[in-house]
């Protein structure tokens, strides 16, 4: 039975008006008499016609939905207020956010931009991999459970969160979840997982981009069978975020992109680029910046040799006069320079290129010059010893 406007709860929480229903109840506009504020109350909604084992096993999940949320301080995901227990059900006061589901916004806007959809994923993916390090499954992502604000996307609706180490409290053969956005492996009866999350968040993102379902499907059973055909998956509005939108809905969980890729994709495609592209990097203003500076002392420079010269009479003392600009001579060809001969000794042998069009380089070599001592010690030789006795150096001279 749901509540009637106006009713109290837990003597503070003033419910005012209901802001959304689903499968799991109603989410109420509320008021906090004791800290004077306006929050969401999420009510559960009990049919009649279950029995006593059907019922509290929806009010566990519900208090469970409370505990898994609070575990949590992400900007992406919903912020849990308190749990009470009430008329044998729990109700679970959480933050009022003044936005629309990204359903609703499918609904009046139609299919949205890749980038657009491409930064609402990166955030939703951001609260799933918040969530998952911390041991729970949302089980439950769709358009429906995104909340979008000027500013940023939310996760909600933690009712069929399954937290790792809780004893399960679903009954055998039943799938949780909606058409549509279940992972294939939980349809198949497999365990929930991480990558479960992800395969919704690629079914949401491609509703979000295409403007409909994978398969527009009734039953879990029937969208998986279509996606088993064989038939690859038509994405004509998804644009760069085909990739993505490709690796996260794959049928085996193995060979499905993870989260940490995946964020990085989505950021990619949201930054504008491609999905395969790295970010584009902001110019570094480190050789622009040291440019500028150098023009910067060198007028600096320039202007105070100015106002010196003009101070001694307009003329430019030689300690200041820049010297003129002398062009180095081109080396095109020239790999290697000699190194300078050392004082006092003989230099060494010189190879000198010559270059000629057409004809192979060859080396020549220049013969060093004799110092004064070596003409010297010559000239002596040649006055004082009979030719036959001179070194060979200078009979090849001579």
């Amino acid at each position: 039975m749901r509540a009637p406007s106006g009713y109290l709860l837990a003597a503070r929480y003033r419910l005012l008006e209901p802001v959304g229903r689903g499968g799991m109840g109603t989410v109420w506009r509320a008021h906090d008499e004791l800290l004077d504020r306006d929050v969401a109350v999420k009510e559960v909604r009990l049919p009649k016609v279950l029995d006593e084992e059907l019922r509290a096993e929806l009010c566990a999940r519900t208090e469970r939905e409370g505990r898994a949320t609070a575990m949590v301080a992400h900007p992406s995901v919903i912020t849990v207020f308190d749990v009470v227990t009430e008329d044998d059900r729990p109700w679970i006061v959480m933050e009022l956010l003044h936005a629309k589901s990204l359903e609703q916004i499918i609904q009046e806007e139609g299919p949205l931009e890749p980038r657009r959809v491409a930064e609402i994923g990166r955030q939703i993916l951001g609260a799933l991999r918040a969530v998952h390090a911390k041991g729970i499954l949302h089980r439950d992502v769709k358009p429906s459970n995104v909340l979008v604000t000027e500013d940023r996307a939310v996760l909600t609706d933690f009712g069929l969160a399954a937290l790792e180490g809780d004893v399960s409290i679903t009954q055998a053969g039943i799938v949780l979840g909606s058409a549509g956005y279940i992972a294939p492996e939980r349809v198949l009866g497999s365990k929930a997982s991480p990558a479960a999350d992800l395969w919704s968040l690629g079914a949401t993102l491609y509703t979000a981009v295409e403007g409909r379902g994978l398969s527009g499907r009734r039953t879990a059973a029937a969208t998986l069978a279509a996606l088993t055909s064989g038939e690859p998956i038509p994405m004509p509005k998804a644009g760069p975020l085909a990739p993505v939108l490709d690796a996260l809905l794959r049928i085996d969980p193995a060979t499905r992109l993870d989260s940490v890729r995946a964020s990085l994709m989505l950021a990619r495609v949201a930054a504008g680029g491609s999905a395969e592209e790295p970010l584009p990097r902001a110019k570094s203003p480190g050789k622009s910046a040291a440019k500028s500076q150098g023009k910067s002392q060198g007028k600096a420079q320039g202007k105070a040799q100015n106002r010196q010269g003009k101070s001694q009479g307009g003329r430019i003392p030689a300690s200041l006069a820049q010297p003129p600009f002398v062009r180095r001579p081109s080396h095109r060809g020239l790999h290697r320079a000699d190194p300078p001969a050392a004082p006092f000794s003989v230099p060494s042998p010189r190879l000198e290129r010559k270059s000629s069009e057409g004809v192979h380089r060859r080396r020549v070599e220049h013969r060093p010059q004799p110092s004064s001592y070596a003409r010297f010690k010559a000239t002596v030789i040649k006055l004082f010893l009979p030719r036959r006795f001179w070194p060979r150096e200078l009979r090849k001279r001579g």
